[in-house]
């Protein structure tokens, strides 16, 4: 991993804000009332998906997506002003919330302001600028090539960092240039030296489909010689896989598992349910105790955990991309919220950022975790599937607490009795 890059970053968390849907009337204005409500859920991080204007010209729905930006420089004028995110990113200060922006570099809209500049700056086929994700009629990309282009991006950076944003969360990053990510983290941290790239990195699949038809895709391994954090897509398919059918547990446990040989050692990946790309988990699991399950254990994987706006109170409707769509918070769904709270407080032990980690595969719908160093071991244990009886752990006999529900849990034989609720149970190497 790059020598800017920290393990401690595997407890940050992170909440992902999709500003036009978040309630209320989609302003910084109604979000700086509801930052203390996020930093009490312990997040570190405040990410916000795009911020710009948005294209008119070939606009998806009547209000377009956030990914179609016309202006890097510039505010969207339905979040209100520029002062206005100023007085937001002092609010966020205030309650110790880092602001990270997300940064979309490999388009731009029809009529950005780049393209009446700079239309030489763009990919072309035929000689008219296009895009290689056909689907995506709203933009298009940008040619890198150009090295007066990196200079451009490069002083977007400076310019947001210079207002204090304290990360980015880069769109597309696999398909962009590695030149162009090394040059960009080496000027924008030559001034700010604590700022944190998050690269969304690519499906498998769509890796080896782009590459087939000649594009440029990078892979997570040749992301991580930049970037601080990767999202992991590349577990995904099997993530998904288990959501539709829970028998293909042990398949997506054994590919987060083979992270841990394919990538640096320092690796640190973004764990999530959820985001604004792929559907809401609570719209997949109706079973209220699978839910915490799993909830717990993305709290409880290796790497930074992500909370999109509304997961904390169960919310199933992903939120529209193209219209008005605001996220209704059910706040009388209480315990996934508090369950997240638990958990964003627990990760912060040193354990989880420098501890051995491990999978126990097992041969019932339960996953099972443990970080260990020489001090130390924890015990990650989720009943995904409520299933009854008995696993085995490597604990000496004995009662130890669950330190995520007030109760004692009994290890009789090295065998310990499945309960409903999430598990994990920590324990001094000394003691046992």
């Amino acid at each position: 991993m790059n020598k800017d890059s920290k393990r401690h970053l595997r407890s940050e968390n992170i909440y992902q804000v999709f500003l036009r849907q978040h309630p209320k009337d989609g302003t910084f204005k109604s979000l700086i009332s509801d930052l203390p409500r996020i930093k009490s859920l312990g997040m570190n991080y405040i990410y916000l998906m795009p911020i710009h204007p948005i294209g008119k010209v070939n606009r998806k729905g009547l209000i377009g997506s956030p990914y179609s930006v016309s202006d890097y420089m510039e505010i969207n004028p339905e979040y209100g002003t520029m002062e206005d995110f100023k007085k937001f990113m002092k609010k966020a200060q205030e309650l110790n919330l880092k602001v990270m922006l997300d940064m979309v570099f490999h388009h731009t809209s029809h009529d950005a302001v780049l393209y009446q500049k700079h239309p030489d700056w763009y990919y072309k086929e035929n000689g008219l600028p296009t895009r290689k994700v056909y689907d995506c009629q709203d933009i298009i990309d940008l040619d890198f090539r150009n090295e007066d282009l990196h200079e451009y991006l490069i002083d977007v950076l400076l310019f947001w960092t210079g207002l204090g944003v304290a990360g980015f969360r880069f769109g597309s990053a696999s398909l962009i240039p590695i030149s162009f990510w090394k040059k960009a983290k080496e000027k924008v941290l030559a001034k700010h030296p604590n700022v944190l790239f998050l690269g969304e990195s690519s499906h498998l699949k769509f890796i080896k489909e782009k590459r087939d038809e000649g594009y440029l895709v990078l892979s997570d391994g040749e992301l991580y010689e930049v970037f601080d954090i990767l999202y992991d897509y590349d577990v995904y398919t099997e993530y998904n896989n288990y959501l539709k059918d829970y028998s293909k547990l042990n398949i997506w446990l054994t590919a987060i598992n083979n992270q841990e040989s394919l990538y640096p050692k320092d690796y640190v990946k973004l764990r999530f349910l959820e985001n604004h790309d792929i559907n809401r988990v609570a719209s997949y699991i109706d079973d209220e105790n699978r839910l915490l399950n799993l909830t717990a254990m993305l709290g409880y994987l290796k790497g930074a955990m992500m909370i999109f706006a509304g997961q904390e109170y169960k919310v199933k409707k992903r939120p529209s991309l193209f219209e008005i769509d605001r996220i209704k918070f059910l706040e009388e769904e209480k315990e996934i919220y508090d369950l997240i709270h638990k958990m964003s407080h627990i990760r912060k032990d040193e354990l989880f950022q420098t501890g051995v980690f491990r999978v126990h595969l097992q041969d019932k719908e339960v996953a099972v975790f443990s970080y260990e160093n020489e001090m130390s071991i924890a015990y990650g244990i989720f009943n995904l599937g409520s299933v009854q009886g008995e696993i085995d752990l490597n604990l000496k006999d004995g009662i130890y607490q669950n330190i995520l529900y007030p109760n004692q849990v009994k290890i009789s034989e090295g065998k310990l009795q499945l309960a409903d609720k999430p598990m994990i149970l920590f324990a001094m190497k000394r003691l046992i």
